[in-house]
């Protein structure tokens, strides 16, 4: 793979690519590109991403909407909203709704400079619904480059009720700097170089992920099926949880497949293991709708790093938030569900996914939200 002529080494060595967290957090000292009123918090910024913070208000509205090329969310707002609520102090966000919420971070991109956003991991688990808007968009968790402007949140809990506050943070934002395109090509000689899962590579547009349904020996699990009518959930709070209360576990079945309920939610694992090298980042994008009636991953950013260590295999397994559409679907081990499609960052991280930065999802097998003990 060859390295793009430097143009301007203020984003990296590479002239395009993924942002790494040491630049954005420099950028944003700088005033340029993201642009924060309150310092960024220990933890905030990823290897390759930065959380957004919920701001101190929040707007109940009567559905989701996008403003459109010729309006801002601001405008609206007037017609849409049921009732504000102050977050400040934390206040409950029922499921069901539909919050806007603004967030601590704007952006001031520049000309080649774009964003997208996703669910952070322990958001998608929790089977909370959001996405990112911003002023004169007509696609969800999309910057446009050369975007001046605020951010905000759209939240629609959909399984469990969770108690939120200003600083909360529910979705995270990747800063790209060009277009930059990785082939399949590119793909399979990474893989030879760093191996990126623990088998024989699916390699076409993208690397493609497949299902476990035999389960972890040591658990006798194969995932977990949400709990409705439950308590509240603090999304702050971690490791406090009894996951019993909250979920059902599944076993393994003689058929070595499982029968998805429509509108129920499951936490599900890969069959691969995966590594993410730290020159790279990989977001999962839904495998085609055309083979299945179901959803698979609102969260699917993988960080430069993730199940990766120098001169030993993929550690780690890709949980998947799996919720079904209309009708019953049978799902079958094995089954592929998605695929990882990579991008080089401009530069190394100064620390990737793991290492020492309190990354909860290291080395995963099935796992549920940090919010649950275990």
């Amino acid at each position: 793979m060859t390295d793009d002529p430097i143009v301007d080494d203020s984003y990296g060595k590479h002239s395009t690519g993924i942002l790494p967290g040491h630049v954005l957090i420099r950028l944003a000292a700088q005033g340029r590109e993201i642009l924060i009123d309150e310092p960024f918090i220990e933890g905030q910024v990823q290897p390759a991403s930065v959380d957004l913070r919920l701001g101190p208000v929040a707007w109940r509205v009567r559905a989701s909407f996008l403003p459109g090329p010729n309006a801002t969310v601001k405008d609206k707002l007037p017609g849409n909203i049921m009732h504000e609520i102050n977050l400040e102090d934390g206040a409950v966000l029922e499921t069901g709704c539909v919050y806007v919420i603004p967030l601590l971070e704007r952006v001031e991109f520049s000309a080649r400079v774009s964003g997208i956003a996703n669910p952070k991991s322990s958001t998608g688990r929790l089977d909370v619904f959001t996405r990112l808007i911003t002023d004169r968009a007509q696609s969800f968790d999309r910057i446009e480059t050369g975007y001046h402007g605020p951010l905000y949140a759209e939240v629609s809990p959909r399984t469990f009720p969770i108690l939120a506050r200003k600083g909360s943070r529910l979705n995270q934002l990747r800063v790209r700097r060009g277009s930059p395109q990785f082939t399949d090509t590119q793909l399979k000689r990474l893989h030879a170089e760093s191996p990126l899962v623990d088998c024989e590579a699916d390699i076409e547009n993208g690397l493609g992920l497949s299902v476990d349904l035999k389960g972890d020996p040591a658990t006798r699990l194969v995932g977990w099926r949400a709990k409705r009518h439950t308590h509240i959930i603090d999304v702050d709070k971690r490791g406090v949880l009894d996951p019993y209360e909250f979920w059902d576990p599944i076993e393994p079945s003689k058929s070595g497949n499982i029968v998805l309920d429509p509108d129920e939610f499951y936490i599900l694992a890969s069959r691969e293991a995966v590594a993410i090298p730290p020159e790279y980042a990989a977001e999962m994008v839904p495998f085609n709708p055309l083979v299945g009636e179901f959803r698979v991953h609102y969260a699917g950013f993988f960080d430069p790093g993730f199940g990766y260590t120098q001169g030993h295999p993929p550690s780690a397994r890709a949980v998947l938030e799996v919720r079904s559409r209309e009708v019953p679907f049978i799902l079958e081990h094995g089954q592929t569900i998605g695929r990882l499609v990579f991008e080089r960052l401009t530069e190394v991280p100064s620390e990737a996914y793991g290492e020492g930065i309190g990354s909860h999802y290291q080395r995963q097998g099935l796992k549920l939200s940090k919010h649950f003990v275990g």
